[in-house]
């Protein structure tokens, strides 16, 4: 034994053989306190290092401010700290170790940020199901427990805490390359008045590298003798553990190659290996107690399990399911309202008679249609007043009609709103005349989500009409009418309006398709690309608040109110709209039951306005409530 300088006695074993047998199972709970921030503070202190690593780990996530972002395993919380520095509101960090997060707490304070700290066992997460956007496990915090199953104990409340979509970052020692090049002996000076020794070696099973720490002060000798293990993991190893945990995805992101200031040892520090992982799974149960009152919402939504011909696989992918989770996480946030889910379309019909008794409405988001077929998007409503069950959005007779977009132009003139000039080209016509000018643009008279509109659609000359119209008729398969319109130059506009005119409606602010990314050789449209195929280049267009003057904002929301009424819609509409050279106003379509999801046209509306995904869905449910009479 010898003495420190101030009467502490320090447990020094001299020279030893054999470093694993002196490895307590709990070393980590003793090892991270103030002499861990001076003997690793070359990295852990270094704020560039910091900086580096939070640019790398904002990158490869496309962290939001929004986002909900657990810093596990968050040390003193250089990381958190950096993330709100940069703006992100909703960091929250969590260590073992009571020393490191009240030096956390002190930092942030000092620096007057908003960030929770706490501490705890990364086993025992003390968060609710699905709390976190993302959790990070950065700066080689993970592998320090004795067995292997704790550490996929980390990974299950990882899993179990993120949200539907969640993803997890794990910034982790290489340990094939650590295996191979690990310094068997190093020593450095800490400061002017202590240094540190270091012997490592393998364990008996290769798994772990064993490491012994001696701190010397000049003055006071032996501070600390300590001995720790970390597990050296491979790709393959962490794959397995992820994929067990439930994760999917796994994605490796090449190494940080970790400098030190002090240009001393870097340990396991020295290369770290990057990988991500989504937590694919259903939404948690929401917990609603006996005494609380709540609507009995059904959601009807399309059927993932049948083909979708307006899909560019023809089938749900990923972006879909991502979307549903999406719309269920936002749906959770309401208060008084218990949702359930209804998309399998081959049992609808007796599902819906078994629940009419007792549901109070039914929340109607399925607009690819009865059996995903969009020409029977109206058979739901239709289903659902033959059952007796309310419903939002539309009816029958209002959806029949805008599904027709040459019927919806007569209404329009009828009511003295002006449309591009067109043709009505049937299938079993052989000839074409325009009565105006090329350019023209191509498209099928019925359908949505820009089905048949794409760059080609823009047509210059007779030879390019035909080809439109063969393309639409051959490679989609389309044998109904196509409507050929003037095409307009202007600004491209879209307006929603949520509630039901005249009395009671919100008009959200007009947005326009930003085509200013857009190669000048391509038409601007925001067709079936725009919003299908994100390698196409107008995956990246922008919907940016319109600038028009005001009387023809004022004339575009008159126009969409009085059509609102007169085609009977309800509850919530959007209506798109351009101008033509001179910049007058011309109607193109109007949508009922428009797209819902959480990166549409009119979630972008309703966001310039100042509301969440969520609050725009209570906005239609409370719009149906009233028109019902289910709210005062």
């Amino acid at each position: 034994m010898k003495t420190s300088g101030n009467g502490r006695k320090v447990r020094s074993i001299g020279y030893t053989p054999d470093l694993e047998k002196y490895v307590q199972p709990d070393w980590w709970k003793r090892i991270f306190n103030s002499l861990y921030l001076r003997t690793d503070g070359d990295v852990v202190n270094d704020q560039e290092i910091t900086k580096r690593e939070v640019d790398t780990f904002v990158r490869l996530l496309g962290l939001k401010p929004e986002n909900r972002i657990l810093d596990l395993c968050c040390g003193h919380g250089r990381h958190s700290l950096e993330l709100a520095r940069r703006g992100f509101k909703n960091v929250e960090g969590l260590d073992r170790s009571r020393y490191l997060i009240q030096k956390a707490k002190t930092l942030a304070k000092k620096e007057g940020l908003e960030i929770k700290f706490r501490e705890g066992d990364a086993r025992d997460l003390p968060y609710p199901n699905d709390s976190f956007d993302v959790v990070m496990i950065l700066g080689n915090s993970f592998g320090y427990f004795d067995s292997i199953q704790d550490d996929l104990r980390v990974l299950e409340e990882v899993f179990r805490v993120l949200k539907p979509w969640g993803r997890i970052l794990i910034d982790i020692a290489n340990g094939e390359y650590l295996r191979e090049h690990y310094q068997p002996r190093s020593w450095e000076w800490i400061d002017k008045k202590a240094f540190v020794c270091r012997e490592r070696t393998l364990s008996a099973d290769k798994n772990k590298l064993i490491s012994r720490e001696i701190i010397v002060h000049v003055e006071k000798g032996v501070i600390v003798d300590q001995f720790y293990s970390e597990r050296l993991y491979t790709k393959e190893m962490l794959e397995e553990l992820l994929k067990k945990a439930g994760f999917e995805k796994i994605t490796f992101h090449g190494e940080i190659v970790t400098s030190s200031s002090r240009n001393q040892d870097l340990g396991m520090m020295e290369r770290r290996l990057l990988v991500t992982a989504v937590a694919k799974k259903e939404w948690s149960p929401v917990r609603i107690s006996k005494k609380e009152t709540f609507k009995n919402v059904v959601v009807i939504l399309g059927d993932p399990n049948k083909p979708d011909n307006l899909k560019p696989g023809g089938v749900f992918d990923e972006d879909d399911f991502y979307t549903i989770d999406q719309l269920k996480g936002a749906l959770r946030e309401l208060k008084g309202y218990k949702f359930t889910y209804l998309s399998n379309h081959d049992t609808l019909i007796h599902d819906l008679e078994k629940i009419k008794s007792k549901v109070d409405y039914v929340f109607n988001l399925c607009d690819e249609g009865f059996m995903n077929d969009p020409r029977k998007e109206l058979h739901v409503p239709a289903l659902l007043e033959i059952l007796g069950i309310p419903y939002t959005g539309s009816g029958p007779q209002c959806l029949a009609y805008c599904y027709d977009k040459s019927l919806v132009r007569g209404i329009a003139k009828e009511m003295g709103i002006p449309v591009p000039e067109a043709v009505f080209v049937k299938p079993e016509d052989t000839s074409i005349s325009l009565p105006f000018n090329f350019p023209a643009i191509v498209k099928p008279n019925y359908g949505d989500s820009s089905f048949g509109i794409t760059q080609k659609s823009v047509v210059y000359n007779p030879e390019q009409l035909l080809n439109a119209i063969a393309e639409i008729r051959e490679k989609l398969g389309y044998n109904k009418p196509i409507l050929v319109e003037e095409y307009l130059t202007g600004k491209d506009l879209t307006v929603g309006i949520i509630g039901n005119p005249p009395n009671d409606y919100i008009v959200l602010p007009i947005v326009e398709e930003d085509y200013s990314v857009l190669p000048p050789d391509l038409p601007r449209i925001c067709g079936y690309e725009a919003k299908w195929l994100p390698d196409s280049p107008y995956w990246n267009l922008r919907s940016i608040p319109a600038d028009l003057p005001e009387n023809v904002r004022e004339f575009i929301i008159e126009s969409s109110l009085k059509l609102f009424e007169r085609l009977e819609v309800r509850d919530y509409c959007r209506f798109d709209w351009r101008l033509d050279a001179e910049g007058n106003p011309k109607l193109l379509e109007v949508n009922p039951n428009p797209g819902w999801c959480w990166d549409g046209h009119l979630a972008k509306m309703a966001r310039i306005a100042g509301y969440t995904y969520a609050d725009m869905l209570r906005l239609i449910l409370e719009a149906a409530e009233k028109r019902l009479g289910l709210r005062s």
